[in-house]
């Protein structure tokens, strides 16, 4: 695509999982900064996943000085959710294991409130592109190009801004992503929705849905699960 000089900054939204860590990279062949965002919500995993974020992107931002410094916005959610699985406090719901549907992982609101605080500040700044990492397959409302192609209008509308939303993975799967990413330190990335001593548990839906991705992309999956000893003993990628 053809990119207007004063829009070549794009932000992207990274939660320290493969997807978004890979698309972080990917956007500096259109774009020549990309400034990551992380939105924490105060969820059971985000204390591991926002120390593998930093360290990915300490060792890949050398090589690639277009990726700006991380920034860190909170959005507290744990008075909102409640008893919930996701909440540090709900610690009597059982976290979404390995046999359950993509479905069960959902989060209320979630892409909403990325997609405001992060529209704001990119607003502020004048970034007029932000990127998600969605996938082909993503099974939530609130992923949908429809829902999408709303959202951007309706964020435009009360700032008179011209934000564009990126979904560059839209009609990829994960195997396809991991490939795009066969030279990045993917063993640095965090999927779990249970770490145990920021290790990936092995026994949740995400770690499941990590481990299918390496197998289909015809891959050894490098990353440590708790859960798994048949998988420690491997060395980084």
């Amino acid at each position: 695509m053809s990119i207007p000089i004063h829009d070549r900054d794009a932000a992207v939204l990274v939660s320290g999982g493969v997807d978004s860590a890979i698309l972080c990279v990917e956007l500096l062949k259109e774009y020549s900064g990309v400034h990551p965002i992380y939105v924490r919500f105060g969820l059971r995993w985000e204390e591991a996943e926002l120390a593998c974020l930093e360290s990915f992107l300490n060792a890949v931002s050398p090589t690639r000085p277009g990726i700006h410094r991380l920034t860190v916005l909170d959005e507290p959610i744990a008075q909102v959710y409640g008893e919930h699985w996701s909440n540090p406090g709900g610690a009597g719901f059982a976290v979404p294991g390995a046999e359950t549907e993509a479905g069960a992982v959902y989060l209320p609101g979630r892409n909403i409130l990325l997609a405001t605080k992060s529209a704001v500040w990119c607003r502020l700044r004048e970034v007029h592109s932000l990127a998600f990492g969605t996938l082909n397959g993503n099974p939530f409302l609130d992923s949908t190009p429809e829902f999408f192609s709303d959202l951007e209008s309706l964020l435009n509308r009360a700032m008179h801004g011209r934000l564009r939303i990126l979904r560059p993975f839209e009609r990829r799967t994960k195997s396809e992503i991991l490939r795009l990413g066969a030279n990045l330190p993917l063993h640095l990335t965090q999927s779990c929705l249970n770490p145990v001593n920021r290790r990936h548990c092995g026994a949740c839906n995400k770690c499941a849905e990590r481990q299918r991705g390496f197998r289909e992309a015809g891959w050894v999956d490098h990353t440590l699960y708790s859960s798994n000893p048949r998988m420690d003993d491997r060395s980084s990628l």
